[in-house]
């Protein structure tokens, strides 16, 4: 189990004295992927030119670009809300860059009112992310949202 107040304090302690945005999101992916259970790809999308694109992420080589509106993370950007989905499979329009992820959350990363990007983790067990996790990666979100971009 996620020991998120440990990990909050982990990510603020990273990004602390660093300005670069490219910087902390490598580094945060990496903290994630080292800390987090049961996972198999966590990493960032920005949204440029209207579609996400690929920023530092640990994990197998992942799409490059996703339209809005498309997959969990298109929906995500679309709906400014977390998504949490127990099963990919049977989320409509789900975008397979692993067939080993099962689960999925991604968190939407905001600038004033505006979508900057995306937080997205996978995982290959099914219903893998819950209320913890969720509170959990807000937080974490939340510390991007204030001292990264």
């Amino acid at each position: 189990m996620t020991d998120y107040a440990l990990l909050e304090q982990q990510t603020a302690a990273l990004i602390a004295d660093e300005p670069d945005v490219i910087a902390n999101l490598a580094n945060i992916s990496a903290l994630l992927m080292d800390v987090i259970e049961d996972i198999n790809w966590v990493g960032f999308y920005i949204l440029k030119d209207n579609q996400l694109v690929l920023g530092p992420f640990q994990g197998k080589p992942a799409c490059v670009r996703i339209p809005i509106g498309k997959g969990v993370c298109g929906t995500a950007v679309v709906e400014k809300s977390i998504q949490c989905i127990e099963d990919v499979h049977a989320f409509d329009g789900h975008i397979a860059c692993d067939s080993a992820s099962n689960s999925e959350i991604v968190l939407p990363i905001m600038l004033e009112e505006s979508v900057y990007g995306v937080l997205d983790i996978d995982s290959p067990t099914f219903v893998r992310f819950d209320d913890k996790d969720i509170a959990g990666l807000s937080k974490i979100v939340h510390l991007i949202e204030s001292y990264v971009i």
